[in-house]
């Protein structure tokens, strides 16, 4: 099969098209024909070297995928040759074909193209996982999404709305602003020419974020607590501006704060496999009544996977990626 392959680490242009075996489903797993493949920045972390996949999983790029099932694997039931799915991987999705733990698969939700169903399981997982069930944000909290308009964003945009929460936005231009704001937040913080912190506070009369979801790690950590309401969560999901913070306990003591650092990828399968059950009971009927979208911005072949990467770092984008097949 063809798969974008990584011979050596570095810029763009070490991804390679090549051939490469295909993948035999083992127990409990089923083999995907791919349709497409999300692409995400812990993708173009692995390129530059920096973010290897778990031990025993696929060297390939790639973190989720939709598709059809082709074969199934020993001990699978449930799910039928021809069932289109999409599915949350440790790797290997930017390939023709994939295999796939049967507990971290999704149906294609109604009213969702098949190739856009691609966009849907890392947003979903790692929003739900986060925000919901880490974080535990209620109605009427406030809730303040850094870079809101990126694919996770446009996704926490819309599910802290749902479910009836105020919704705070950090984003570099209007247009990725106004974007925000059609798809439910309520306060548009622009941070090249705003302070979140004064922004936030003047937003909830002095009040802060109850919930906040974090991609830049240590550039923002300082502040990040100042925004922080009293009893506030901070969830810290990225290292976009670095790794080494300098916290003030005594400001996290006095609002009984707290600060929680996660990943996904490297999760153990039978926790991937809880929050995959969870968005499929909680988010996939929000999908399918139609008040939760996947936001896609681009779709570019599998051979032009360079490109699709040069676009989410250059982060002129708004929502998702994706390679298709």
């Amino acid at each position: 099969m063809q798969a974008i392959t990584l011979p050596t680490f570095g810029d763009e242009d070490v991804l390679t098209l090549a051939e490469v075996p295909a993948p035999a489903p083992r127990e409990g797993e089923v083999l995907v024909d791919v349709a497409a493949a999300g692409v995400n920045r812990a993708d173009l972390m692995q390129r530059q070297g920096f973010y290897p996949p778990p031990k025993g999983e696929s060297e390939l790029p790639g973190l989720e995928v939709s598709g059809t099932i082709s074969r199934i694997g020993d001990g699978v039931e449930g799910w039928s040759v021809g069932d289109r799915v999409c599915a949350l991987l440790a790797g290997g999705g930017y390939a023709e074909q994939v295999a796939v733990p049967v507990g971290q698969l999704l149906p294609v939700p109604e009213g969702v193209d098949l190739v856009d169903a691609a966009a849907l399981p890392e947003v979903t997982s790692t929003v739900w996982s986060n925000v919901f069930l880490t974080a535990n944000l209620q109605p009427e909290e406030v809730f303040l999404v850094h870079g809101g308009s990126s694919g996770i964003g446009t996704m926490a945009i819309q599910l802290a709305h749902a479910v009836g929460a105020r919704v705070a936005v950090t984003a570099g231009t209007q247009e990725k602003l106004d974007a925000c704001a059609k798809l439910g937040a309520d306060i548009l913080i622009n941070y090249k020419e705003q302070d979140f912190v004064d922004e936030i506070r003047s937003a909830t009369d002095g009040s802060g974020a109850n919930v906040i979801l974090d991609v830049m790690g240590a550039k923002y950590l300082g502040r990040n607590v100042d925004a922080l309401a009293t009893s506030g969560r901070l969830v810290i999901i990225g290292m976009q501006g670095g790794t080494k913070g300098e916290l003030d306990i005594g400001t996290l003591l006095t609002k009984r704060a707290a600060v929680i650092a996660t990943s996904l990828r490297a999760r153990p399968r039978p926790e991937k496999a809880t929050i995959v059950a969870a968005v499929r009971e909680h988010v996939w009927p929000l999908i399918e009544a139609g008040r939760v979208r996947p936001i896609v911005h681009a779709r570019m072949p599998l051979a032009q996977a360079a490109d699709a990467h040069r676009l989410l770092q250059g982060s002129s984008h708004i929502g998702k990626v994706l390679l298709t097949l």
